[in-house]
């Protein structure tokens, strides 16, 4: 089994910062894909961004250019570093690592809102 605990979420004003942090631990491989998606209010869950063991990383449009995401396999933690916030990117964002398209695993969710 795999356990993934997120961290890192919280209030900011637009134009802020926060990086969001996920710690895998279990039984994880070591070639696996880590990636984060977000929730809003009233809408469907949607990727924000992934990362391969080997680093290439993909964004969803709506964060490229402002949202960095890395990872740490001697840790087995996926970052996220998000600047520029907009309001628009308030959610619970969810930390995600799959191994194939049977082996995924979710973790709790973390808040960020952007908000004066």
């Amino acid at each position: 089994q795999v356990q993934l605990v997120e961290s890192g979420g919280g209030l900011v004003p637009p134009g802020g910062s926060l990086r969001l942090s996920c710690a895998a631990s279990g039984s994880i491989f070591s070639s696996n894909t880590m990636g984060w998606f977000r929730k809003a209010p009233g809408k469907e869950r949607e990727f924000v961004a992934s990362i391969i063991s080997s680093g290439n990383s993909y964004y969803a449009d709506s964060v490229k250019g402002r949202f960095t995401i890395s990872r740490d396999n001697a840790k087995n933690t996926v970052y996220l570093q998000m600047n520029s916030l907009k309001p628009e990117d308030t959610a619970v964002y969810y930390c995600r690592l799959s191994v194939d398209v049977i082996r995924v695993y979710w973790g709790q969710g973390t808040q960020v809102t952007v908000s004066s």
